[in-house]
């Protein structure tokens, strides 16, 4: 119904996302790793959607890029996962974590997502194994990498220079850009500053 959603952030949490488009605020469903990588409240974002219709409810899920909401959308198609199932998993494990997991047979990994069961998360795997392609994989690593970093700092050179240093020395995307954002005063460091109180957190 909605492919997509774009305007402003006007309030997130941990598990939602509120975005202004002309006046209008959409509440929209988002996962642990979509809320980490968010910009900054004001700033705008765009999240494609997933619509989710009940006869009791009807409800949005957004991603940052197209790549989560296909492994998202691959999900629900599996029997005993709907929607808030598919979120779970994709809090725990971003979307190319999940095809590893997927591949490699690794349910235990599956399984740290909450109320995810063994049997649940090794019937993922079984129908989800032959669909996944391996170079999709590692190409879209590479591509997801430079999106998370643009999308969860937004304009700030100062912070995507830090994001990129921590992401090099072998943080990943979700917790550098979750330390950079939460670092005060930003605007009159410079990135070498920036850094430096990144890793400060992150200890």
């Amino acid at each position: 119904m909605i492919a997509y959603v774009k305007g402003t952030l006007e309030d997130r949490s941990e598990d939602n996302a509120v975005v202004d488009v002309g006046g209008i605020g959409y509440n929209i469903r988002i996962s642990a790793d979509t809320a980490a990588r968010l910009p900054g409240i004001g700033e705008k974002v765009k999240l494609y959607t997933y619509t989710s219709v009940r006869e009791d409810a009807v409800q949005l899920f957004g991603f940052l890029s197209r790549d989560d909401l296909e492994i998202f959308r691959k999900c629900i198609t599996v029997s005993g996962i709907g929607p808030k199932g598919g979120l779970a998993i994709l809090s725990v494990l971003d979307a190319d974590s999940l095809r590893f997991a997927i591949m490699s047979g690794d349910a235990k990994a599956i399984t740290k997502a909450p109320g995810i069961g063994t049997r649940t998360a090794e019937r993922l795997i079984l129908e989800l194994k032959d669909k996944i392609k391996i170079d999709d994989t590692m190409i879209e690593r590479e591509i997801e990498s430079t999106r998370a970093v643009n999308a969860g700092v937004g304009d700030s050179p100062q912070k995507k220079e830090a994001v990129e240093a921590l992401v090099s020395l072998g943080y990943g995307n979700a917790e550098a850009v979750k330390a950079v954002n939460a670092i005060e005063g930003i605007e009159s460091m410079d990135s070498g500053a920036v850094l430096k109180a990144a890793l400060k957190k992150m200890f």
